[in-house]
Formats: C-alpha cells, structure tokens, sequence
C-alpha cells in the first residue's frame, strides 16, 4: 500500500509541475513589417534570447509569433530587439541608423506600412 501512495504522489506532483510549467509559457503575436526571406532570417533571430522558445515571422501576414517564458523577458523587450535590429513593430520603431544599413530589398514603406513589393527572389 505504502507503495501505491508514494505512486500516486508521484504523478499528482508529476501533473502539478507539468500544469505551472505550462502557465509560465506565453504565446503572443504582433506585426513585424519586413520584406522578404532575408528579412525573416534577421527578425527572428533578433527574437531569440534567454526565456523565448519560439520565434517565427511571416514573409506573407507580416505576424510574428513568440513563444516565451514571462519571468525571463517581456512583449516590449522582444519588440525592442526586433526594433534594434531594423526592423519596425506595431509598439517599437526601428532607428533611422540601423534602418538605413538594411540592404535595399528589406527597407520597407515605413511611412504606411507597405510591404507588398515582391521579394520572393530571396
């Protein structure tokens, strides 16, 4: 019997740690604006850090989503990285310095937003 107790208290703490893991983890999305697949590659990897697990832009809706830890960064620090790599989010916007080094085919409209130009070539 003794056994059987130690067991089951095994899986309810087994559980209850996987539950409070599973409460830590965000997952939220916000408009990157960008161009093209050279544009995804810079984006994303400026999203990654400590406490992000995932980091994925769209060439196409220009959503980027981000699964991360809230303990170990935030929303507006993700999008200030992004930002500090050249490229505007809906909260931050990327410098004029670091914009203008962007290569040609990645500076996108930065007055309306307007990244419909085809880059499909990268």
């Amino acid at each position: 019997m003794k056994t059987l107790t130690i067991l089951t208290i095994g899986i309810i703490a087994a559980f209850a740690h996987q539950s409070a893991s599973a409460q830590t983890i965000k997952t939220e999305t916000f408009k990157v604006f960008g161009n093209c697949g050279m544009c995804e590659k810079r984006i994303e990897k400026a999203a990654t850090g400590d406490g992000i697990t995932k980091a994925d832009w769209s060439v196409d809706t220009k959503i980027m989503t981000v699964v991360y830890d809230p303990a170990k960064t935030t929303n507006a620090a993700i999008q200030k990285k992004i930002a500090a790599a050249g490229h505007d989010t809906e909260k931050e916007k990327a410098s004029d310095s670091v914009y203008d080094k962007l290569p040609g085919c990645c500076q996108y409209d930065r007055k309306g937003g307007d990244t419909s130009a085809n880059h499909s070539h990268h």
